[in-house]
């Protein structure tokens, strides 16, 4: 029975053509992850650092968020900026 993968991405290459020219095959996704093929099926994603930078700070943004959102409501202290 063969095995059948999604591909999260809209691009893909194969590890041969990765190894022959990494940077043109990043370069080739115009900024968006790309699905490194092995075998046809997807071994790993390729993303572009800027674009990993945005997701990970994303992703920071929603964890903050997460915690702002569970301390909403809950006990106050008042403080007087002179005291900081």
């Amino acid at each position: 029975m063969s095995k059948i993968n999604s591909i999260l991405a809209d691009s893909s290459a194969s590890i041969s053509e990765l190894k022959k020219n990494p940077m043109a095959t990043v370069a080739g996704a115009d900024g968006f992850p790309i699905a490194i093929l092995n075998h046809n099926q997807p071994a790993f994603y390729c993303v572009p650092a800027e674009t990993w930078e945005l997701i990970v700070d994303r992703l920071e943004d929603i964890e903050l968020a997460t915690i702002a959102n569970s301390r909403m409501g809950g006990e106050t202290v008042e403080v007087s900026l002179d005291d900081l």
